[in-house]
């Protein structure tokens, strides 16, 4: 039981911690923010005031600039802790890496993905978009901004160290999130046009629930191999 309870305690300090920082580093966190508001609002612009359009191609907008907003501070997950030493500590604490992995991926999720998903909805009426079509659109970004987080933080601990890890993160695991991004964009269609879109969320939740189990093994297992 103590040790559960000093396990926990770890765990929560190593959130707060991170929340801390990435609050210190507005810079960077309001970056990306930026960065999904700012792709997002300028493709109607663009276009032009064609709504059929417009809705058409919002689902594959809004999710590809949260896919890539979400990119832009993976580098910097592991980074900082492993060029400072805080990282090489946290091993030889009494909690798990995996845990410690997990504690950190959900502080990175809680200061990127969770402000997408609360800013989606704004974002989507520039596009016309339907009730029904936002409210799949909030769903699929609430269960599948998570599995971005998850799966490029494997990118992250196998590039730790390295130059130009943005870059090679991007490489290392695009391929991996682009069934996400197309479950994504087809549950929004597919609410747009009146047609059950639960099938799609089920799918997508298998995958956070694998993710959620792999994702901190693989990165564990990177982040043993960078310190050693």
């Amino acid at each position: 039981m103590i040790k559960t309870a000093s396990t926990l305690q770890i765990l929560i300090s190593i959130y707060r911690r991170d929340m801390a920082l990435a609050i210190r580093r507005q810079s960077d966190t309001a970056g990306a923010i930026f960065f999904f508001a700012l792709v997002v609002s300028l493709f109607p612009l663009a276009i032009g005031p064609e709504i059929q359009l417009l809705q058409q191609i919002a689902p594959g907008i809004i999710w590809v600039s949260a896919l890539l907003s979400v990119m832009l501070s993976l580098s910097r997950l592991f980074n900082d802790d492993f060029q400072d030493g805080v990282l090489e500590q946290l091993t030889l604490s009494v909690c798990p890496l995996e845990l410690i992995t997990l504690a950190k991926i959900l502080a990175h999720w809680s200061y990127t993905g969770l402000i997408l998903f609360l800013l989606s909805p704004i974002l989507a009426l520039q596009f016309n978009l339907s009730m029904p079509a936002i409210e799949a659109l909030m769903l699929t970004l609430l269960i599948g901004t998570p599995i971005l987080s998850l799966i490029g933080s494997i990118g992250a601990a196998l590039t730790i160290g390295l130059k130009s890890s943005g870059a090679l993160i991007s490489l290392l695991i695009l391929p991996l999130l682009i069934p996400i991004l197309i479950l994504g964009t087809m549950a929004v269609d597919a609410a747009a046009s009146n047609l059950p879109f639960s099938v799609y969320l089920y799918i997508l939740l298998a995958l956070a629930v694998l993710a959620s189990f792999f994702a901190p093994l693989a990165c564990a297992a990177g982040l043993r191999i960078a310190l050693d």
